[in-house]
């Protein structure tokens, strides 16, 4: 599968889709908290869920549920920068167990993974966009049915495209 993302609408499977992308828009040179969506091409690496929102989910990927300790490191300093921690935790971090509804599913895309780099940005996902679709933090957000219906057909192949 692969999505496309332009401006403020995703292409999958020869449909339009409203999106919100970055507050400050997509960039090429993205650094962490610049409230800007990085512009590339990007593999999905993890499916997180809220099963306490979402039964019965099943993925052709690698998943987890999240849980009520579970966060991203987003602390330039940390050796666990741009990864998975789990609370407590002594540096900087995002919960991803929610009260509003944006991270009941998460898709993790592989930027600034391999090899992981401070500074460059945390965090980029796919995920539930907020009522209104307002911009993110760097992330692209869709609504939450077809979120779902995405994530449960992405494969090790499937790719994202952020593209002006």
């Amino acid at each position: 599968m692969k999505l496309l993302v332009k401006k403020n609408h995703l292409f999958v499977k020869g449909e339009q889709l409203q999106c919100a992308i970055g507050l400050n828009g997509l960039t090429e040179n993205k650094r962490e908290g610049d409230l800007s969506t990085p512009i590339g091409t990007f593999h999905f690496n993890k499916i997180y869920y809220r099963a306490d929102r979402l039964n019965n989910m099943k993925f052709i990927i690698d998943s987890a549920v999240i849980n009520k300790n579970d966060g991203w490191c987003d602390d330039q300093k940390s050796e666990l920068y741009n990864r998975y921690i789990q609370f407590p935790f002594q540096e900087s971090a995002e919960r991803l167990y929610r009260d509003d509804h944006i991270y009941d599913i998460i898709c993790v895309l592989d930027y600034n993974t391999s090899p992981i780099i401070p500074g460059l940005g945390s965090a980029i996902f796919l995920h539930v966009a907020k009522s209104g679709f307002l911009g993110t933090e760097g992330c692209v957000a869709i609504e939450r049915e077809a979120l779902i219906e995405i994530a449960t057909n992405l494969t090790a192949d499937s790719t994202i495209v952020i593209e002006n």
